[in-house]
C-alpha cells in the first residue's frame, strides 16, 4: 500500500518522557503581549536528529512545531471543528475525494522575508513527498497544480483524507523555496544558527548540539492577534527525567517536558503545581515471532495473550497512568473502537489453550527483548516473565539500546527474538493506514511487522480501508474492525496498554494545553506566566 517509515522514529523514550503539543489555534487561548520581553526557560528530553523540516521524523518536532506550519492544524479529539486553517485558509474537496483544492492565506511570509503562495507550497509539498522522513504520507498525490498564486489543487491517485495528511506533525511543514535550495546545496544548513525555512511564531536563534535549543519570537508572524507572550523560549535538551524534575523543582527552568511518572502522584497535592494527563497516541505493542515454534501456533499465541497481566502492567509499567488497549489503535485516534476485542489476564483459560496446541503445563522458553532506554518496559517486562511461568513457560529478558534490538529483530526472523517490546505512535491523526498497516502488514521484508506473520485476509481488509477512509469513514471503520477481529482471533502480538501523557505544571506558567496529534511538540505561543 505505501512504503514505510525510518527507524529513527522510535527511539523508545520513557512514557515519563512525552513532550506536549499543543497550538493555539487548537487551545483557544489568546497569549499577553504585555510580556514581550519576557524568557520562558524549558527542560525537554526532546533530542535532534536534525532540524530539516522535511527530514525531520523524530523528537525535534519539539521545536519545529513552532517554527514551521502545515496548511491545516489538526484539532485535538472531541473538539468543535475537526482542523483549524493555518498557511491554508479554506479548502475543499470533490465527492470522490480525489482532487483537493486549498486557499493559501494572504500576506504569510517566511522567517527569510520570502511570500508565501501557491507556487512555494507545491515546491515544499513535493520536497517532502521525494526525500522527506515520512514521505510516504503523500503516496496518494500524483500531482500539483497552482492555477493562481493562492491556490493548491491536489489530484490523488486514490481516495484519501488530505485533511488529515496535511495536517502531520511530520512531513506536512510548509518550508521555504530559498531553504530548501540552500538546504540542497549545503550539507547541515539548518543545524547552522539561526537559519530556517519557516512561517511560525518563532524562529530558531541558537542551537547547541546536545545541549540548547533557543527560539526567538517572529514579529512578522501573520496572525498579528496572538503573538507569543514570551519574546524567547530557552529549551535545554534534558535526556535524564529525574534531573529534569529537579530543574523544574529548584526553579532552574519554568517548565519541563519530562517527569518521572513514579514522582507524579505527590505534585497532585502541592498547591504550586497541577498534574494533569490526556489520552495520547502513544501505545505499547509486544510481537510474537510467528516464524519460529511453538509461536507459530495461534493457540500458543493466544494462550500468552491470556496470560499477559495487562492489570499490573499499566498499575507497575505506567504508574496507573495508561488505559486498556482494544487492540493497536490509540484511544482518541480514527479507527479507535472501544468495543473492539481485547485480552485480559485469565491464567486457568490460558493453560487450557497451551494444553490443547500440545504444551500442557508449558515446558517450553522464549527470548524477549526491550528497548533499554525506555523505563516503563523496564518496570513492566518482568511482570510478563513471572506471569508466564505461573503457565509453565520461562522467558528469558534482555534489554538492549533501541537501535540493537531493531538491528536484530530486522537481520533474521528465523534467528531473531521470539516476543519483541515495542513503543509506538502513529505519523499522523490515522491509525488506521499506519497502525493497522505498520505493525500488521505483510510485507517481504519485515519493518514494524515484527511478529513476521503474513494474513491475506487482513492485508485486504486493511488495503480496502484504507481506500475508504477519504469518501466513507464510517465504512472504513467496520473494515478496519473487522480486521482487528482476525488480529484478536490470530494473536500474532500483544496489546499491552495505552499510554497517558502526563506533565506537572507549575502554575505561574499559564496557556499550557495538550493535542494528541502533535504528540511531541509543546506549541509554545498561546503559554504566558501567571501574571500576564
Amino acid at each position: 500500500m505505501h512504503p514505510r517509515r525510518f527507524p529513527t522514529r522510535r527511539p523508545g523514550l520513557p512514557a515519563a518522557a512525552l513532550t506536549a503539543a499543543a497550538a493555539l489555534a487548537l487551545s483557544g487561548c489568546t497569549a499577553s503581549a504585555g510580556q514581550a520581553g519576557s524568557v520562558l526557560t524549558v527542560s525537554s528530553s526532546a533530542a535532534v536528529t536534525t532540524l530539516d523540516p522535511v527530514k525531520s521524523f523524530s523528537t525535534e518536532a519539539m521545536y519545529l512545531g513552532n517554527v514551521y506550519e502545515p496548511l491545516l492544524w489538526k484539532n485535538p479529539a472531541g473538539s468543535a471543528e475537526e482542523y483549524t486553517p493555518a498557511i491554508a485558509e479554506s479548502w475543499r474537496t470533490s465527492a470522490d475525494a480525489k482532487t483537493w483544492t486549498f486557499t493559501i492565506r494572504k500576506g504569510v511570509t517566511f522567517h527569510d522575508g520570502g511570500k508565501v503562495d501557491a507556487a512555494a507550497v507545491k515546491k515544499s509539498i513535493l520536497a517532502a513527498k521525494k526525500d522527506g522522513g515520512a514521505s510516504f504520507i503523500w503516496a496518494p498525490l500524483d500531482s500539483i497544480d497552482t492555477p493562481d498564486p493562492s491556490t493548491v489543487v491536489m489530484r490523488l491517485g486514490y481516495a484519501a483524507p488530505m485533511e488529515r495528511i496535511v495536517s502531520s506533525t511530520y512531513g506536512a511543514w510548509i518550508v521555504s523555496p530559498k531553504a530548501l535550495a540552500a538546504a540542497a546545496k549545503s550539507k547541515g544548513y539548518y543545524e547552522k544558527k539561526g537559519l530556517d525555512g519557516g512561517t511560525g511564531p518563532y524562529r530558531i536563534s541558537s542551537y547547541t548540539p546536545g545541549k540548547e535549543v533557543v527560539l526567538d519570537r517572529y514579529a512578522g508572524h501573520w496572525d498579528r492577534a496572538h503573538q507569543p507572550s514570551y519574546k524567547t523560549v530557552d529549551v535545554q535538551i534534558t535526556p535524564d527525567a529525574v534531573t529534569a524534575q529537579q530543574m523544574l523543582t529548584s526553579g532552574e527552568v519554568d517548565f519541563t517536558t519530562s517527569f518521572p511518572l513514579q514522582n507524579v502522584k505527590k505534585y497532585s497535592e502541592n498547591p504550586d503545581y497541577s498534574v494533569l494527563d490526556y489520552p495520547s497516541p502513544f501505545n505499547f505493542v509486544a510481537f510474537f515471532n510467528t516464524t519460529r515454534k511453538p509461536l507459530d501456533n495461534p493457540k500458543v499465541r493466544r494462550a500468552l495473550s491470556y496470560a499477559t497481566p495487562y492489570d499490573d502492567i499499566i498499575a507497575v509499567g505506567a504508574q496507573g497512568y495508561g488505559t486498556p488497549a482494544h487492540g493497536p489503535v490509540p484511544t482518541g485516534l480514527f479507527p479507535h473502537d472501544p468495543a473492539a476485542p481485547a485480552y485480559t489476564q485469565d491464567l486457568e483459560k490460558a493453560r487450557k489453550l497451551l494444553a490443547e496446541a500440545g504444551h500442557p503445563g508449558g515446558g517450553f522458553t522464549l527470548d524477549l527483548t526491550y528497548a533499554s532506554e525506555n523505563q516503563a518496559e523496564a518496570r513492566f517486562v518482568p511482570l510478563i516473565k513471572d506471569a508466564y511461568a505461573k503457565v509453565g513457560v520461562t522467558v528469558n529478558v534482555t534489554s538492549k539500546l533501541f537501535n540493537q534490538q531493531w538491528a536484530t529483530a530486522k537481520a533474521d526472523p528465523a534467528k531473531a527474538q521470539d516476543i519483541f517490546v515495542l513503543y509506538y505512535w502513529p505519523t499522523y491523526s490515522d491509525a488506521g493506514s499506519d497502525n493497522l498497516y505498520s505493525l500488521y502488514h505483510s510485507s517481504e521484508k519485515p519493518f514494524f511487522n515484527l511478529s513476521y506473520w503474513k494474513n491475506a485476509k487482513y492485508d485486504r481488509l486493511v488495503d480496502k480501508a484504507g481506500t475508504l477512509t477519504g469518501t466513507d469513514p464510517a465504512k472504513a471503520g467496520k473494515v478496519y474492525g473487522e480486521a482487528m477481529d482476525i488480529l484478536y482471533d490470530q494473536a500474532p502480538g500483544l496489546s499491552l496498554y495505552d499510554a497517558k501523557a502526563v506533565y506537572v505544571v507549575p502554575k505561574k506558567v499559564k496557556g499550557f494545553a495538550f493535542n494528541e496529534n502533535y504528540p511531541f511538540t509543546v506549541f509554545f505561543r498561546p503559554m504566558k506566566s501567571a501574571g500576564a
